[in-house]
């Protein structure tokens, strides 16, 4: 008969401690600076019980194969690698929920921050003097050896929109860097956004001001490997987030992107529909659905590059998708149609008639996206 192991002195299979401290790391391509990285937290942190976590999103170089190598070797060392997902929002908060530590903190693995600062981020939030500590680039202190002029300006730029749009309190929301109480974070964790790369902005907007903030200066290191990440579409990303918190997150980011897409889709749809009854004459129902197919096309181009980008469909995938996309709207399309041709027909004014038709299937278009486009596998 088994008997259930009980904890005690005289247990071998006792559990010890867990860890004080657990640091995520979000990766992309990054197997060259793990190990530096690894190195690193090993030496800072020699006082303090930890664990890394490292999120990778599959990287084509192979960055998850050596954090499991690492993790052969070191018990503390993890890996969560993600097929299908992409994101840093969404692999930050991933990895702080499979952690273990009351304290958690966040770290880009570029080995552009500094994290020397740990131990004393740690001391701040282990003696309740903050729920949160952000490593700010906005006070006294602070030293950069690798932003340049340009990211630099803007990067200040979309911080001071930020802050007062979204009234947060903190210097640098914008931030990568940052220590965080667990359960204050498992308390806003319902509310974050998965998507976009901007995790702090989110976690305070989320707060309302109600986590106690701290922020320490840094040094900004130079990138030794790899390439950064960010790109242009980041800038809708964080549009986009900023939008879904003035809403009190009624609408998802992911909404607001595909919304926006949709208002480039109009455009895409009336320039067809002038383009068809003023150049090639065909009566207003073809014309209207002939801009109702191009706008439905364009969308989805740019949906699958900007709006569901982590859920990119890519060769065979891609013309399947189209297809299904067609498919899962052409109930939206004959309810623009039919909208359209009515209004038309009490009211000649072609680009009220096309409009009316086109916000039709909006709602629709979206639900029906998620569910058999770009659904996760």
């Amino acid at each position: 008969m088994n008997e259930a192991i009980r904890p005690g002195s005289d247990n071998p299979l006792q559990a010890q401690a867990g860890p004080e401290l657990s640091v995520i790391v979000p990766t992309f391509n990054e197997r060259d600076n793990v190990t530096v990285l690894y190195r690193r937290l090993e030496a800072v942190l020699a006082n303090v019980a930890w664990e890394v976590v490292f999120v990778d999103d599959n990287s084509p170089d192979g960055t998850w194969d050596v954090v499991r190598a690492l993790a052969q070797q070191d018990s503390r060392v993890r890996c969560i690698r993600r097929i299908g997902r992409r994101g840093l929002s969404g692999a930050c908060i991933e990895g702080i929920l499979a952690s273990s530590a009351p304290f958690v903190a966040v770290i880009d693995a570029d080995l552009q921050h500094d994290e020397t600062q740990l131990p004393k981020m740690l001391l701040l939030l282990a003696s309740d003097e903050a729920d949160l500590v952000v490593g700010s680039r906005y006070i006294e202190g602070y030293k950069s050896e690798g932003f340049n002029k340009q990211r630099a300006g803007a990067s200040a730029l979309a911080t001071e929109f930020a802050r007062k749009m979204l009234r947060v309190e903190i210097a640098d929301p914008m931030s990568g860097f940052f220590m965080i109480r667990r359960d204050r974070f498992e308390q806003l964790a319902p509310k974050l956004s998965v998507h976009g790369f901007k995790i702090l902005l989110d976690v305070v907007a989320t707060a309302h001001g109600g986590l106690r903030a701290v922020e320490i200066p840094y040094t900004f290191g130079a990138r030794q490997h790899g390439e950064s990440k960010l790109d242009s579409m980041v800038a809708l990303d964080f549009l986009g987030l900023v939008l879904a918190k003035l809403s009190n997150d009624i609408v998802s980011l992911r909404f607001i992107l595909f919304a926006m897409v949709g208002g480039i889709g109009l455009v895409v749809h009336l320039t067809t529909l002038f383009i068809g009854l003023q150049l090639f004459k065909v009566p207003f129902a073809e014309a209207q659905a002939a801009g109702a197919i191009v706008a439905m096309t364009s969308n989805f181009i740019l949906n699958n590059f900007l709006t569901y980008r982590d859920q990119r469909l890519k060769g065979f995938a891609l013309l399947r998708g189209l297809i299904a996309f067609y498919i899962v709207c052409s109930v939206g399309l004959l309810a623009n149609v039919g909208v359209a041709f009515s209004v038309y027909d009490q009211e000649p004014i072609w680009w009220l008639a096309g409009m009316a038709g086109a916000l039709m299937g909006v709602v629709w278009n979206y639900a029906m996206s998620g569910l058999f486009v770009w659904r996760k596998k």
